[in-house]
Formats: C-alpha cells, structure tokens, sequence
C-alpha cells in the first residue's frame, strides 16, 4: 500500500510518456502550480466525465496560473484516442508501470463494488509553485470534483 501524500510533502518527480509519445516532466512546470489528478483508464465513463470537467475548466484554472495533468496507466495510444474522441484539451501521461502513481499514493487497495481490489484511486494532488503537495486529495468522485478543486482552490 502506497503512503498517501500529505500538504508540505515534495511532489515526487515525475517523466511520463504524453498521448504524442512525448516526455513530460513536473520540473517542466517549476514556478506554476499543477494539479495533478489521477485516473483508472481513458475511455470509461467516470474517467472521461472527470477528462472533460477538466477541459471545460481549463481556461479558469490557467488564469489562476494552474495546469493540469492527468495520470493513468494508459498507453500513449490510448491516451491519444482518448484526447481525439472526447477533444481533451488537458495533457494526458501514460504511467504504465504504475510507478508515479505509487508515489503519489494513487494506486493500491481501494473498495469496487464492495469487493477490496488493487488498482488506481481515483486522486487528486495540487502542487505549489515551489513543488510541494498544497493539497492532497484521494478516492475522489468522477462527477463534480473538479467544481469541488475550483471552490477549495478560491479560484
């Protein structure tokens, strides 16, 4: 079981493959917050409401000088697809050795369907400008937490 991020915790440092293959860093963000929120799969109906929450409220987030990061096990191909059919505007990674997600305490044994399974907890972490957990938020709903973020963040 992954340790749950805490506020004045160091964001652990991440490279992740984005839906075009390409390297992303939280170090790329120095000097900007980020919200980095974490998903089970691209292309499921909880993950692609959340997916599009975020894209909707993109352009209030980056005039509150965040970004956004989405996190899942998926492949860059898969991302891609993803991002094509559902026009996603949010940058997607693919962590498919699950390691940044266990870092960040987003993946291991959660409740399904009353069942205890191992696999991603639907999280969301926001990280300072200066790279540490501002705050740190697990086994979030897919509908309505990004209106949650925007209230908690005052933005």
């Amino acid at each position: 079981m992954s340790e749950r991020l805490q506020p004045g915790d160091t964001a652990p440092a991440f490279t992740l493959p984005d839906a075009d293959g390409n390297d992303v860093s939280l170090a790329d963000h120095k000097g900007r917050k980020v919200i980095v929120y974490f998903y089970p799969a691209a292309l499921t109906p909880g993950c692609t409401k959340q997916a599009c929450d975020f894209t909707d409220n993109l352009d209030v987030l980056a005039a509150a000088d965040y970004d956004v990061i989405g996190v899942s096990p998926d492949k860059p191909e898969k991302l891609a697809k993803f991002r094509e059919q559902e026009s996603l505007k949010v940058t997607l990674v693919g962590d498919p050795a699950k390691e940044t997600l266990a870092a960040y305490g987003a993946f291991g044994e959660k409740k399904l369907y009353g069942k205890t399974v191992t696999g991603v907890i639907r999280s969301t972490v926001v990280v300072d400008e200066e790279g540490k957990v501002e705050h740190a938020f697990y086994n979030v709903k897919a509908t309505g937490h990004v209106a949650k973020i925007i209230r908690d963040l005052g933005v």
